[in-house]
C-alpha cells in the first residue's frame, strides 16, 4: 500500500514538473514572438518611405506672401503663414518618411536683376549661421536672389525651432534654383520677363546618409 502511495507521489511530481516544462517553453516562444515584433517594428520605423518619395511643398510668391522686388524680407502674412501650416506640415512629413534634413529652394523668374553689386561672397557665411540678417545681404543675380530668399526662410524655422521647441532633430539647407527650373521641374526657356507662376519656394525632404568617397 505505502509502495503504491510512493508510485503516485513520484507520478504526481512528474506531471507538475511537465507542466512546468511547458508552461516555461510556452513563455519563452511567447518571449520571442514579442521580440520579433519588436524587431520588425523598429525595422519599420527605421525604413519606413524609403522608396517612398516625399510631397514637395510650394509657397507661392504670391499675394501677401509675396517678397517685394529683388528683396528677401518675408512678409508678416507669411511669417504667420510658416508657422500655422507650413511647421505643422513639415513635422507630419518628416516623421511619416523618417526625415532629417529639410531642404529650401528659393526660385526666380528671368528678369534680369538691376542690382549688379553682390555682397554674398562676404556675408554669406555669417548669414547662414545666423551672425548677420538675411537684410545685409545684397543680391546681385537671381542665384543670389534666390538663394537669400531660401536663408530668410531657414531663418524663419530655426527661429521657431529654437524659441517654440519644434521641428526637432532636424537640419535645414539653402539653394537656389534661381530662374532655371520651372514649376514642372523642366529647364526653363530664356524668358525675360516677370513671371509670376515662376517665383516660388521650394520645400523638399531628403535623409542625410554617410559620404561615400569614390576612388
Amino acid at each position: 500500500m505505502a509502495r503504491r502511495f510512493r508510485n503516485g507521489d513520484y507520478d504526481e511530481e512528474l506531471n507538475v514538473s511537465t507542466a512546468f516544462t511547458d508552461l516555461m517553453s510556452n513563455a519563452f516562444m511567447i518571449l520571442i514572438l514579442f521580440l520579433l515584433l519588436a524587431m520588425v517594428r523598429s525595422f519599420i520605423n527605421d525604413h519606413v518611405g524609403l522608396t517612398d518619395t516625399p510631397p514637395i511643398i510650394v509657397i507661392q510668391d504670391e499675394g501677401a506672401y509675396r517678397f517685394a522686388s529683388g528683396s528677401a524680407t518675408i512678409p508678416q502674412a507669411m511669417l504667420n503663414y510658416i508657422s500655422q501650416q507650413i511647421v505643422p506640415e513639415i513635422e507630419n512629413k518628416t516623421q511619416e518618411y523618417n526625415i532629417n534634413v529639410v531642404e529650401i529652394i528659393g526660385h526666380t523668374d528671368g528678369q534680369p536683376n538691376s542690382n549688379l553689386t553682390s555682397n554674398l561672397d562676404l556675408n554669406l557665411e555669417n548669414v547662414a549661421s545666423g551672425a548677420l540678417p538675411v537684410g545685409k545681404l545684397q543680391a546681385g543675380s537671381n542665384a543670389d536672389l534666390g538663394l537669400m530668399r531660401a536663408l530668410a526662410i531657414v531663418q524663419a524655422l530655426r527661429n521657431i525651432q529654437v524659441n517654440e521647441q519644434r521641428l526637432k532633430g532636424l537640419s535645414f539647407r539653402a539653394y537656389s534654383a534661381a530662374q532655371l527650373i520651372l514649376p514642372s521641374g523642366e529647364f526653363a526657356a530664356s524668358a525675360r520677363r516677370e513671371d509670376q507662376t515662376r517665383r516660388r519656394i521650394e520645400i523638399r525632404f531628403t535623409r542625410l546618409g554617410k559620404v561615400q568617397e569614390v576612388k
